[in-house]
């Protein structure tokens, strides 16, 4: 069976994202679009947006000097405009190591990702990692 197309939006966007190839996401996000980061922490909060989301994730490949590791596990589709993305980070930073699940809901518009709502396992250690 084939893949929905909007895990297939996803799978894309997560493969750009692990290369570091913000060209490409930049192509899989509206323009308006806003990724918001739990926590309050320096990274956290609303990113309004492509330039702002891909300034954020540029600033999480510098912040971690290249040791940022994103593995998806799983996406799931409601087939009305939802995704949810499952996946495991790890990053170095500062003498502090992370470990941990996450998740990214995912709301599309046509063919791209306009609004996303991430989720991590441990709200304090994501702030005591990022701080």
């Amino acid at each position: 069976m084939a893949e929905h197309p909007h895990a297939t939006l996803v799978r894309k966007g997560y493969e750009a994202f692990i290369r570091g190839d913000m060209d490409s996401l930049r192509e899989l996000l509206t323009a308006d679009c806003a990724h918001h980061v739990p926590g309050s922490h320096p990274l956290s909060g609303d990113f309004k947006g492509q330039d702002a989301v891909i300034d954020m994730y540029g600033r999480l490949f510098q912040e971690t000097g290249g040791t940022m590791q994103v593995e998806l596990r799983n996406i799931l589709v409601d087939g009305r405009g939802h995704a949810v993305a499952v996946h495991h980070f790890s990053a170095d930073r500062q003498g502090k190591h992370i470990d941990e699940d996450g998740a990214i809901v995912f709301r599309i518009v046509g063919d791209k990702a306009s609004d996303l709502d991430e989720c991590v396992s441990d709200i304090d250690k994501s702030n005591d990692f990022w701080t």
